[in-house]
């Protein structure tokens, strides 16, 4: 039997690499996209090891014509899109780009399909941020949208999309919810990887500050490689499904902090500082979700939580203080 074969949109980030090497392991024959293959870095699929093991594509997903002529040289039989401005607080900054690079790159690709007539099963990268403020109860898949950022908004956008193409043209196309999952190979803008990293350099240096935003805000913090084995585990299904993927434990902000801190030996309160510039023109209060029906259909169950989450991610970065960035360095 030949292959299945995957195309991973956005394949270079911390999602798209994770998602390469689980699909590698379950014997894909694994494509990946990037704006211009031959001079992207691919930093995180090589400290994965996986590089030469993936196909890479130049492919511009805002561009129609470029989707369709990637999708139709590899004719997938699943395609992910984990493409598009990833970052909250730079949404607010880049509105219409964080716009066009997720909901046109989904439109585009849900387009192709349909074009193409292809029976390939669609995976789209959706977000817990689109649920606003949960307050006091966890979201599941019935809870209503109330995004409260450029990128909410785009990631809501792209949910119905993909619903509407499900709904109107029979598409196998679904949504992964994600609430917030990390791993050492976020961009060091992400606060979880900033806290991290911040902490470690510290530790090394004998002092320093570190300045954050709102430490009262409430997250529920998952590990990235178990949340693509949920993205994977969606396209085996018979039938689509929208899913909302989560811990369902809470934490402060300032608890991560507290608990990075403590992994070094020190008080986290000696050497954080708020830094009222770097509050966001909204922020959601608490978010986080119930992933019953993940666990109910997938047989999915988040395992990792956010205490063990902060003192892997600290190992990594004095791993990578000791020049040591491939996976075994970095707990990967």
């Amino acid at each position: 039997m030949s292959k299945k074969k995957a195309l991973v949109f956005g394949v270079s980030g911390q999602d798209g690499s994770l998602l390469a090497r689980l699909l590698l392991a379950k014997g894909y024959e694994v494509h990946g996209t990037s704006r211009d293959a031959e001079t992207s870095s691919f930093g995180s699929l090589d400290a994965l090891a996986i590089k030469d093991k993936v196909h890479l594509h130049s492919t511009i997903p805002t561009d129609f014509r470029s989707v369709l002529q990637t999708v139709d040289r590899v004719s997938p039989d699943e395609i992910y899109n984990l493409a598009g401005q990833s970052s909250v607080g730079l949404s607010f900054h880049q509105p219409v780009e964080t716009l066009e690079s997720i909901a046109t790159s989904t439109l585009n690709i849900l387009e192709v399909i349909r074009f193409l007539g292809l029976s390939a099963k669609f995976y789209s990268a959706g977000s817990s941020e689109c649920f606003g403020d949960t307050g006091e109860r966890p979201a599941d898949e019935t809870t209503p949208f109330h995004p409260q950022s450029p990128y909410a908004v785009a990631k809501a956008t792209a949910f119905w999309q993909v619903a509407n193409y499900r709904e109107s043209y029979n598409l196998f196309a679904c949504t992964g919810v994600l609430f917030n999952h990390e791993s050492p190979l976020r961009p060091s803008r992400f606060v979880t990887r900033k806290i991290a990293a911040g902490a470690a350099k510290i530790y090394k240096s004998g002092g320093g500050v570190l300045e954050l935003g709102d430490l009262s805000v409430m997250r529920d913090w998952g590990w990235a490689p178990e949340y693509v084995e949920a993205m994977w585990a969606m396209l085996q299904l018979d039938r689509p499904e929208d899913f909302v993927i989560a811990t369902g434990q809470v934490s402060r902000l300032q608890d991560f902090v507290a608990h990075v801190f403590s992994q070094l030996g020190m008080n986290w309160q000696d050497h954080v500082r708020v830094n009222e510039n770097l509050l966001r023109p909204s922020e959601i209060r608490c978010g986080f979700g119930d992933a019953s029906k993940a666990r109910k259909l997938l047989n999915w169950s988040a395992k990792v939580t956010m205490p063990e989450i902060a003192r892997r991610l600290v190992r990594a970065e004095l791993s990578r203080l000791d020049g040591q960035q491939n996976c075994k360095g970095l707990g990967l």
